[in-house]
């Protein structure tokens, strides 16, 4: 079992940036494959960024490649992401995920575990 916190949303305006970070708990962690996901009002929730156990693969969905940066510290049991250049479409509530697995996913089906969500709005 794993528990998600996230935090570091807020608002900010376009050109900006923001770091969000996810607290983990539980057993196994360092293991685990994390992932980003975010959901604007009225779409389906997406993926944004993932990061393998051991932080040797990443990926990135194509709008954010570039601005994004996600990063994880498994000795804190903390996973980071870095947004830059935040446009008004980046404008959504950003969810931590973790997966048991730990080759690295980009399918939210995959995952296991969810935080709560942190809102992330950009202002033009």
């Amino acid at each position: 079992q794993v528990q998600l916190v996230e935090s570091g949303g807020g608002l900010v305006q376009a050109g900006g940036s923001l770091r969000l970070a996810c607290a983990a708990s539980g057993r196994t962690f360092s293991t685990y494959t994390m992932g980003w996901f975010r959901q604007a009002p009225g779409k389906e929730r997406e993926f944004v960024a993932s990061i393998s156990w051991g932080g040797g693969r990443t990926y990135y969905r194509t709008s954010v490649k570039g601005r994004f940066t996600i990063s994880r510290d498994n000795a804190k049991n903390m996973v980071y992401l870095q947004m830059n250049s935040l446009n008004p479409e980046d404008t959504a509530v950003y969810y931590c995920a973790a997966d048991r697995g730990s080759l690295g996913s980009t399918s939210q089906h995959d995952y296991d575990y969810w935080g709560q969500g942190t809102q992330v709005t950009v202002s033009s």
